[in-house]
């Protein structure tokens, strides 16, 4: 086992707590009762993935959506159950993240679509007086931006590739498995965030 020299982290369950029972609950209120069978955190089905990978936009989805699940909800109802997965950003774990990067070249790589991505923005500015999250890396990828999500090698692939980088050098962090048997597959070592697990017991 090389050295390591990079790190991409995953985002939900990472930086930023992620609630998949809530937005379950959401749908549920709504009258949508098989939204288990369409989005967790292990599944995405087609429409989610043509979101999450930018293939549809934020309209076409909420269109969509009434589709599969032949309802009349609003852009504003499916969007505000959407959302109500997303916690709040660990300001601990923002500053230990801080704290390693004079070591490491730090990357992000999150499964994420533009809905999500203005919301949790969004709450990093309220959190951390209007600076942006981004800024926490060399360089952040997100699926509905490149095109691409986890677990397929290829998306993993792509960053490597993108920033030039030894993939036995460099370390992935998720907290789903399916993300990180992905990520084994292109040679990327890695650390499976179980649910018992934090950042702040890694020793890196």
């Amino acid at each position: 086992m090389q050295p390591i020299k990079n790190i991409i982290f995953d985002l939900g369950g990472v930086f930023i707590d992620i609630h998949y029972h809530l937005t379950q609950k959401a749908f549920e209120n709504l009258g949508i009762t098989n939204f288990h069978t369409l989005f967790t955190q292990h599944h995405a089905s087609d429409i989610f993935e043509q979101l999450e990978t930018g293939k549809i936009s934020e309209a076409e989805f909420y269109t969509a959506f009434r589709k599969e699940t032949q309802s009349n909800l609003s852009d504003n109802e499916i969007k505000t159950a959407w959302n109500a997965l997303l916690g709040r950003f660990s300001a601990h774990k923002i500053e230990w993240l801080k704290s390693i990067n004079s070591r490491y070249k730090i990357f992000l790589f999150s499964n994420t679509n533009q809905i999500h991505f203005d919301a949790f923005i969004k709450l990093y500015e309220e959190d951390f007086g209007n600076s942006n999250f981004n800024d926490l890396f060399i360089k952040a990828y997100y699926s509905h931006i490149i095109g691409l999500r986890k677990p397929y090698p290829e998306s993993f692939e792509y960053v490597l590739q993108d920033q030039k980088l030894n993939a036995a050098e460099t370390l992935f962090i998720d907290d789903t498995l399916q993300n990180i048997e992905g990520a084994k597959i292109v040679g990327l070592q890695t650390i499976h965030l179980k649910p018992n697990m934090s950042l702040l017991q890694l020793q890196l």
